[in-house]
């Protein structure tokens, strides 16, 4: 997946000679939310489950933050943001508890879930509007550092660093990936599936408000409908990542990278003279490659 970003990076480059730090800028502001719809829906994946809810989720934490954002020095929105991300932590906790007590399938809580947090966004907001401090809009539309390296890379990189990292070397992240690999034997090692599977979904809960602040911060409003797109984009980011629907398998980079291999390749497509809709063919195509591929390989090692 770095091998096909640099590549399309190239070819953005070698069809478009000004291709330059203003381009990337762009593509890093395009990528951050889907980039981390991404990270939460893989974190949640490798633990066994998936969330079609992610989508709305960061469309709730959109509308909220860009409806109390909008009459507020830096300070305030600093501490809404802070308020945002620990009720992310328990939107995705509640999405847990709901699957690890009714024991219906993750897809089918998750997808009534959607709808139910699509309403909620709709009540908070519901039209387009609000905003939030310049201040905040320059944590991802500004550059600090240079002007090759843009805010919302650094944003998704601290939001990765601080979330993930810890998480991954710690007890947690082992019980994470140990019961996406097998519940049973998980629980058998003495670990507790139940609070685990609750855990990897605070995380992607976490991660959904991020995505959510983001979206704020890139776009300066808040819209109720802002997350239909990522959550099967996410999806879709997960699988090009090398993350196994199976669970227990693949890491957040992975889905990242894809994420922005899925935000550059209509600007390509575009460069090249080539109908922009063709991406949507193009990124079924390498899902649905990336899967078949996954499944034979799996079917070797089984019979081998």
């Amino acid at each position: 997946m770095y091998l096909l970003l640099l590549a399309l990076l190239g070819m953005a480059r070698g069809a478009h000679s000004t291709y330059g730090a203003f381009d990337l800028q762009s593509l890093a502001l395009g990528a951050l939310p889907l980039a981390l719809a991404a990270a939460a829906q893989a974190v949640i994946v490798i633990s066994g489950g998936i969330d079609l809810s992610v989508g709305p989720v960061m469309a709730v934490f959109n509308v909220t933050a860009a409806r109390l954002m909008v009459d507020q020095e830096m300070g305030g929105a600093l501490l809404i943001a802070a308020g945002i991300l620990v009720a992310g932590v328990l939107a995705g906790a509640l999405n847990g508890v709901l699957v690890t007590a009714s024991r219906v399938p993750d897809i089918i809580v998750t997808l009534a879930m959607s709808f139910v947090w699509g309403g909620v966004a709709l009540l908070i907001l519901g039209t387009p509007g609000g905003g939030a401090p310049q201040q905040f809009l320059d944590l991802a539309g500004a550059t600090s550092l240079s002007e090759w390296i843009s805010n919302a890379f650094l944003f998704l990189a601290v939001c990765l660093a601080v979330i993930w990292i810890p998480v991954r070397r710690s007890r947690l992240g082992l019980a994470i990936y140990a019961i996406g690999s097998d519940p049973v034997a998980a629980f058998r090692s003495g670990i507790d599936v139940r609070r685990s599977k609750i855990a990897a979904y605070a995380i992607g809960g976490l991660f959904s408000a991020c995505g959510g602040l983001a979206l704020t911060a890139t776009t300066g409003i808040g819209d109720p409908l802002s997350g239909n797109l990522y959550t099967l984009a996410g999806v879709s980011a997960i699988v090009l990542g090398g993350v196994s629907l199976a669970g227990g398998r693949g890491g957040i980079l992975g889905p990242v990278a894809a994420a922005f291999v899925l935000t550059l390749l209509p600007t390509v497509l575009i460069f090249l003279g080539v109908d922009a809709n063709y991406s949507q063919v193009i990124q079924g195509v390498l899902v649905v490659a990336v899967v078949m591929v996954g499944g034979l390989a799996t079917l070797r090692r089984r019979t081998a």
